[in-house]
């Protein structure tokens, strides 16, 4: 299991904005809803598009290849709950936003 790793200060994502970082060589998708960060894997299940890229509507971001749409806060697919994108734990110390993933 990895550590938090600082992937940008939280000034650098605007609320309702989605940015891709890399964390311990994994593709992470990084969400900004009201002030709150929410992290993903960067990759949609249905063809691997990069959730980072994706259009963010309060909690919800879809896919940009495809449109498929998930909940930030759980992973979920919107329309299948059966259907789930990793989440992994994001966190903001002094000003810095921190992403650990299993």
């Amino acid at each position: 299991m990895s550590d938090f790793v600082r992937v940008m200060a939280a000034t650098d994502l605007p609320p309702g904005q989605a940015a891709q970082v890399e964390v311990d060589g994994q593709a992470v998708a990084l969400f900004n809803v009201d002030g709150t960060f929410h992290a993903l894997s960067n990759r949609c299940p249905h063809r691997g598009g990069a959730l980072g890229q994706g259009f963010l509507d309060g909690t919800e971001v879809s896919c940009p290849e495809h449109n498929w749409t998930f909940d930030v806060t759980t992973g979920q697919n919107v329309v299948s709950a059966d259907m789930c994108v990793p989440r992994h734990e994001a966190k903001i110390v002094d000003g810095q936003v921190w992403v650990k993933v299993a």
